[in-house]
């Protein structure tokens, strides 16, 4: 995508600092997006990134949905995307939490651009 400098596979949300894949406990699986705002607005990132899952079912911590904000600004956008995913999906609740940016730990080497490695 245009705009987007790097991506990086991890863990965010939990306690346990430095998780594994094996031993994640309470984190959550996520991406890190290094972006170019002035091409790729964080509202465009957004946008994309919903088309790509569905939020409407709950799961664990793990693999759970989740937008994570930098400022005030990013949450705003972040609620009126979940707004809009739900009006688009015709439901009146999606499982997708906006959380403020936590720590990061980077994921082992074998999740890092797994579709590219594995398809």
């Amino acid at each position: 995508m245009d705009g987007v400098i790097r991506t990086v596979v991890g863990y965010t949300g939990g306690k346990k600092k430095d998780p594994t894949y094996r031993q994640i406990k309470d984190a959550t699986e996520s991406i890190l997006i290094e972006y170019d705002p002035d091409i790729m607005p964080y509202e465009d990132i957004l946008v994309e990134w919903s088309r790509m899952h569905s939020p409407i079912s709950k799961r664990k911590t793990q693999y759970r949905s989740a937008i994570f904000y930098a400022d005030e600004e990013q949450k705003k956008i972040a609620e009126e995307t979940v707004k809009a995913m739900k009006s688009a999906l015709g439901v009146s609740k999606v499982f997708t939490g906006i959380e403020p940016v936590s720590a990061f730990y980077r994921a082992e080497e074998y999740h890092q651009n797994y579709l590219n490695k594995y398809r």
